[in-house]
């Protein structure tokens, strides 16, 4: 089986909240001047032990004048800023830390200095005024990753083409326009490459043509763990991503750009990426360095690097990195994240807005289940586009995987950027008219469900990677259409500008009202401007190759009319459901009482109502917006195909006595004793396995699957409660217990984290009634995590054709809410 590869529901937002704007002081606490200290460390700090923190310095470098320079003299504009920046504002803070005798690691690619010490010396560095804040030291976990059981294809050096490579077109490319990537420079931040691999040792840019290798500025190992300075992967993450870029193994290709030569950082440890090697590997991009560290060179900066690794919501930590990176000309290449399928799940750095993150789909073009979803920073389409994700053959470490995962997506959007930079060498290191070459060449895929329009969308980004058409397209002589928006004098952000004429493109304006439209063949085109809330604008315009043209807009407000109701389920007045207009961005959640109140421009409407849980169901109804209107709208009541129902709970939480003990605190399942048979869809069930994963079982082969997916599902585990199915992991601080409370058989998760983050965690209780009544309640909620947004919450039978689910992809639980499944009133035999 393949899993998905390693960016998934991972990064702690708690780490960096500052290193990219300059914090607003929280109330001080004792020995924390100006409430610089972040709680987390003071929590550390408060057991007199020695720990390591971080110093975010206020001060920014001024990058413009290096993105304003040509060729790699940008790298070194950038490198002489940032070090310069560094040196004069982290003079003093080095000063009294060395005074003081203090270990500790200055970082000039985020203006940052890594202090080991007490909380007197923390209290110290917080009290300087050039420090915004102190924060706590993270780490990044590694999701876990295996290896498929079988691969698909031939391994034994006969030529085949994996279908991922086909799929894009890239042998197109090779043929054609004979550009295989020659002469561009990938990088990777992973977990290192194994430089011998067969299918790698002749792409690395270490390896001179007579053989010799010298692996001073091409490889950097900040985390110490590779022997003697040459390059290693312990994890086989970082080989697999760089062999999708640039693998060739005799006549089989597995690269993207077999031609381009790759270097390396090995910013992950062996189960973990430290917010220290992700820094200085952030750094050396810019500027690589011999192995130990020294006499930096930006001249030999690559021109792409590819970065198969993040965590779930949106954390700034690592904005000024890729905002150094894009001022190089080095095109910042991102995995969108593992949280799919549901909204809202796209991953920082690739939900940065200057980061180009790609989703995965599968072989048959579909998005995968595990690709998060956007939106991204300042509500901007993300991810940007989207590349195989699905069994993606690779090199790993001795030998050869199929993983799946939004990891194995960019390195294909990476190589296809190595390709047109190649093949168009006026483009290499402009990265905003590279952005737009693959966005207006990609495969548009029709997806709005989680908002955008068919041709951009939150599920897709621009559509599918196409590296044929974007070669092909930027080889063309063609003009650029290019302009403003505008509405009352303002810029007006996110309109949509579509052009047809000899192509048909769409761009969407920036915060500043811009757009521009490139490649765009010699013609006159229709441009239609639109902005939900305003009139539609017309005009036309003539192109010419080479040529670019201004076309500036004003937009006029339309009329408006407000829809205002309350929304009423099984329980009464529902809160927190989604009220929204199908193809617009108008949608707003009910409050407390079940209230909502949308405005919209006049017109006709489908109007569609879906709770946050699965205990009422969705409504949509056509409405005549031709001004104010009142509309309640009522729920009916959902069931499954057996009879089961469900209703939300506030209360009734009750925690276990008996500890119980899996064989491991990760995916593992451990038999607990039934006081009594459990009704469930049609029959008594005597004997029931708790998963660490959040799951109760009442099959002997329980599957501990952590790679939870929507019910009904025939694919194991079935015959199950999913109380709260996710990557859980039982920790020390854990633990599993039951419980028997007169007719009633408690389990109760306590304290559980998981996997993909050591600080969020949560607590669930299940009561199984002897009359088949299940019942969960949670508690203890840490972290986005625990709002249910990556978990399954439901029941299933026992060859997953029924069930009734809850939630997925969704986030329904607070702290204290449950909700209660009830069987049929007469119990009958399953269906």
């Amino acid at each position: 089986m393949s899993v998905h590869g390693w960016p998934g529901r991972a990064l702690s937002a708690a780490l960096a909240l500052a290193l990219l704007t300059v914090a607003t002081p929280a109330h001080a606490a004792p020995g924390d001047p100006g409430g610089k200290l972040a709680p987390d460390l003071r929590a550390q700090l408060a057991s007199g032990r020695t720990t390591t923190f971080w110093a975010v310095l206020r001060d920014r470098a001024d990058l413009g004048p290096a993105r304003r320079a040509a060729g790699k003299e940008r790298s070194a504009r950038v490198y002489s800023a940032a070090t310069g920046l560094a040196a004069r504002s982290q003079k003093g803070l080095r000063a009294m830390l060395e005074a003081r005798k203090a270990s500790f690691t200055p970082y000039w690619i985020a203006n940052t200095v890594r202090v080991t010490g007490d909380a007197g010396l923390a209290a110290a560095v917080a009290a300087r005024p050039e420090v915004s804040r102190v924060l706590a030291d993270k780490t990044v976990p590694l999701p876990k990753v295996s290896p498929a059981a079988t691969l698909p294809g031939v391994r034994d050096g006969a030529q085949t083409l994996e279908w991922n490579l086909d799929r894009i077109r890239v042998p197109r490319v090779w043929d054609e326009f004979r550009d295989r990537g020659e002469g561009i420079v990938v990088a990777t931040v992973d977990t290192g490459v194994q430089w011998d691999h067969p299918a790698l040792a002749a792409a690395y840019r270490g390896r001179a043509a007579d053989g010799s290798v010298n692996h001073d500025y091409n490889w950097f190992d900040p985390t110490g763990l590779c022997t003697d300075g040459v390059p290693c992967d312990n994890a086989g993450h970082g080989s697999h991503t760089t062999g999708t870029m640039v693998g060739l193994d005799g006549d089989h290709a597995y690269g993207v750009a077999p031609g381009a030569k790759w270097i390396a950082a090995k910013g992950c440890e062996s189960n973990g990426c430290s917010t220290a090697s992700l820094l200085a590997a952030g750094q050396w991009i810019v500027a690589p360095t011999d192995r130990a560290g020294n006499n930096p060179r930006p001249d030999l900066a690559p021109d792409v690097v590819n970065n198969s690794w993040g965590g779930w919501g949106f954390d700034p930590w690592y904005a000024q990195i890729v905002d150094a990176w894009v001022a190089a000309g080095i095109f910042p290449a991102f995995s969108n994240g593992n949280a799919g399928p549901g909204c809202a799940t796209a991953g920082s750095p690739g939900n940065y807005t200057h980061a180009y993150a790609s989703g995965a789909y599968d072989a048959a073009g579909l998005v995968a289940s595990f690709s998060s979803r956007g939106s991204g920073q300042d509500g901007s389409v993300k991810p940007n586009i989207s590349a195989p994700g699905v069994d993606v053959v690779s090199s790993i470490p001795g030998g050869y995987a199929s993983y799946s995962g939004t990891s194995m997506a960019s390195p294909h959007t990476a190589g296809t950027v190595a390709l047109l930079w190649s093949a168009v060498p006026a483009l290499r290191r402009d990265v905003a008219a590279t952005r737009q070459v693959l966005d207006i060449t990609a495969g548009d895929a029709d997806d709005v469900s989680c908002g955008g329009t068919p041709a951009d969308n939150n599920v897709y980004g621009e559509g599918r990677l196409d590296a044929y058409a974007a070669v092909s397209g930027a080889r063309q002589p063609s003009g650029t259409l290019t302009g403003t928006v505008t509405s009352d004098g303002a810029p007006a952000a996110g309109a949509t500008v579509d052009v047809s004429g000899p192509v048909s493109r769409q761009s969407t304006t920036g915060a500043d009202g811009t757009y521009r439209l490139a490649l765009l063949p010699e013609g006159s085109y229709r441009t239609t401007v639109t902005k939900y809330g305003f009139r539609t604008a017309t005009g036309t315009v003539e192109v010419k190759a080479g040529d670019t043209v201004r076309f500036d807009i004003a937009l006029e407000a339309a009329p408006t009319g407000t829809i205002s109701g309350t929304v009423i389920g099984s329980q009464g007045p529902i809160a927190e459901a989604t009220v929204a207009l199908t193809g617009t961005p108008a949608a707003v959640h009910t409050d407390g009482y079940g209230k909502f109140r949308l405005t919209a421009p006049l017109g006709r409407y489908e109007l569609t109502v879906t709770p946050s849980g699965g205990c009422d169901a969705a409504q949509t109804r056509t409405v005549d917006l031709t001004g104010d209107m009142e509309l309640d709208i009522p729920l009916a009541s959902r069931w499954d195909a057996y009879g089961y129902s469900c209703i939300r709970s506030t209360s009734g939480y009750v925690e276990g006595t008996e500890r119980v003990d899996p064989p491991s605190p990760d995916d593992a399942a451990v038999e607990v004793q039934l006081p009594f048979p459990v009704w469930f869809y049609g029959r008594y069930q005597p004997h029931a396995w708790v998963s660490t994963n959040g799951q109760i079982a009442f099959d002997s082969g329980v599957d501990t699957a952590y790679n939870n997916v929507a019910i009904p599902d025939p694919l194991p585990p079935n015959n199950a409660i999913s109380a709260f199915w996710d990557d859980l992991y039982v920790d020390e601080e854990a633990g599993i217990y039951t419980a028997t409370v007169n007719d009633r058989f408690i389990v109760e998760w306590r304290n559980v984290r998981f996997y993909a983050d050591t600080t969020q965690r949560i607590s669930v209780s299940v009561e199984i009634a002897r009359d088949g009544t299940i019942a969960t309640h949670y508690r203890g909620l840490q972290g986005v995590l625990a709002s249910g947004g990556s978990a399954t919450i439901g029941i299933e039978n026992a060859d997953g054709t029924d069930g009734l689910q809850f939630s997925f992809g969704t986030s329904p639980v607070t702290e204290g809410s449950g909700v209660t499944f009830r069987p049929p009133s007469v119990p009958v035999a399953r269906r």
